[in-house]
């Protein structure tokens, strides 16, 4: 089963194997699968085709992988040409909902180490 250009996962329960689609996390598919009357434990092979078109439909609704994509690199683009300190933060590479530097941040500074060591030197045997 294919939606938005995602292959869905097979052997999966729905609710799960919806998330597999940016844009759509835990809530938004169980949401979906509520208002459809289809069960979340169901795996995606198990769907008829009635409800596979009824499914598509329900989440190609929201704004969804590309277009979604496109929205949020847009809104931090527009952030960095006003020169709003999250758009600042955003073009250094740093954390930009104000969290510190001094330890932290590995993840979106690139897990870059800026100290020649890090700890204790080991004595040198001679």
């Amino acid at each position: 089963m294919r939606i938005a250009g995602i292959t869905i996962p097979e052997g999966k329960r729905l609710e799960i194997a919806l998330t597999a689609i940016y844009g759509v996390g835990r809530p938004r598919a169980l949401s979906a699968l509520a208002s459809l009357g289809i069960d979340p434990g169901k795996r995606t092979k198990e769907l008829n085709a009635k409800e596979e078109g009824a499914l598509r439909e329900a989440i190609e609704k929201f704004k969804i992988e590309g277009e979604l994509r496109r929205e949020i690199s847009g809104t931090i683009r527009r952030l960095k040409d006003i020169k709003a300190f999250r758009g600042v933060r955003h073009a250094k590479k740093l954390p930009v909902r104000g969290q510190g530097t001094r330890t932290n941040s590995r993840t979106v500074r690139g897990n870059v180490r800026k100290t020649m060591t890090s700890g204790r030197r080991k004595l040198e045997k001679t």
